[in-house]
């Protein structure tokens, strides 16, 4: 256990970042058609944070696993991830992805659709190589995640034409879209580790309150993020007429002149998009939604840590988790 506890310990982000992307890249080889597989190796190749797959490696480390053995589950989400993108961006009209053209602009939208449908299923095929009861409870939870994932895509989606989304909603919204695939990433981990059904849910509510952090904190930079490191186009949400919790913020906190302003620029067409962002951020920050996103960021991030504490493996490993959590609620891409 000692052993195990010092390899843990040395084991950084960047240690599993760079582990996990040459397993990418052995998976990352040439087949036909090409215009079906060329899109794959592109959006996988763009790189990324790779939060999830990082953060299944690192559970399946911290409960004693081996972590090779995790690494097809960790692609599998990862993959999923990054199909989920590629529609994503299909379904916002968005130019850039981690700073680079997106697939539907770089190819066209059908090869778009119809290579993130071959992700989807190359993701199902990556739980084949487990054994039988492990195969079972990996694809039964990615089943469940990413019905809700489609969930919260359709929930962003009717937000976006809706005139009010209370709080509660759009924190369903993010927790499906994005936080129950950080969740899923996290008891992988502890499933492929052998972990105990209560500490393998731990972890899912660790990794799911840690996602709504993140979330939170994607929509801040989005608003107030530098594009240069964001990596995405800066005012992208306001440009989409999106709620995110700045803007329901700023309709529940400011005077009845920002809540008015506010709903004229996202009801209003004609408004030009560089006048839109700015007056719109000018409007989070009198009515203090951006303080308001900090503290709720602050709040998940604490909600998660107090999960973390009682999930029973060393307090060296619980470490390195609340560190990762750290790293995750201090960036600025």
């Amino acid at each position: 256990m000692l052993e195990f506890s010092y390899f843990c310990l040395m084991k950084t982000t960047e240690a599993y970042q760079k582990q996990f992307s040459e397993f990418l890249n052995s998976y990352n080889v040439e087949r036909e058609p090409k215009n079906l597989y060329q899109p794959i190796e592109y959006i996988l190749n763009l790189g990324g944070k790779r939060l999830r797959p990082v953060l299944t490696l690192m559970t399946t480390a911290c409960f004693g696993g081996d972590i090779n053995r995790a690494m097809d589950a960790a692609l599998a989400l990862e993959v999923f991830h990054n199909f989920s993108l590629i529609h994503d961006d299909i379904m916002d009209a968005a130019p850039l992805r981690r700073g680079k053209e997106t697939v539907h602009e770089k190819w066209n939208i059908n090869t778009g659709i119809l290579s993130g449908d071959a992700m989807l299923i190359s993701a199902y095929q990556l739980f084949e190589n487990y054994p039988p009861e492990t195969f079972r409870e990996l694809a039964k939870l990615f089943s469940k995640t990413a019905l809700e994932v489609c969930e919260g895509q359709q929930y962003d989606i009717d937000f976006e034409t809706r005139l009010q989304v209370s709080i509660p909603e759009y924190l369903k919204m993010i927790e499906y879209k994005t936080a129950v695939l950080v969740g899923a990433a996290m008891k992988m981990g502890a499933i492929v580790a052998n972990a105990t059904i209560a500490d393998q849910n731990r972890c899912y509510e660790f990794g799911k309150n840690l996602g709504i952090a993140f979330q939170l904190q994607d929509d801040y930079l989005d608003a107030f993020g530098n594009p240069e490191s964001f990596g995405k186009q800066v005012g992208g949400d306001i440009l989409e007429n999106k709620k995110t919790y700045l803007f329901l913020k700023a309709i529940e906190n400011g005077s009845s002149e920002v809540k008015s302003e506010l709903t004229q620029l996202f009801q209003n067409s004609a408004v030009k998009q560089d006048n839109k962002v700015s007056k719109t951020l000018e409007l989070f920050v009198r009515s203090d939604a951006n303080i308001a996103t900090k503290d709720a960021i602050s709040f998940y991030t604490k909600a998660a840590f107090d999960i973390l504490e009682t999930i029973n493996i060393p307090s060296s490993n619980r470490q390195i988790l609340k560190d990762f959590g750290n790293e995750l609620m201090t960036r600025d891409v």
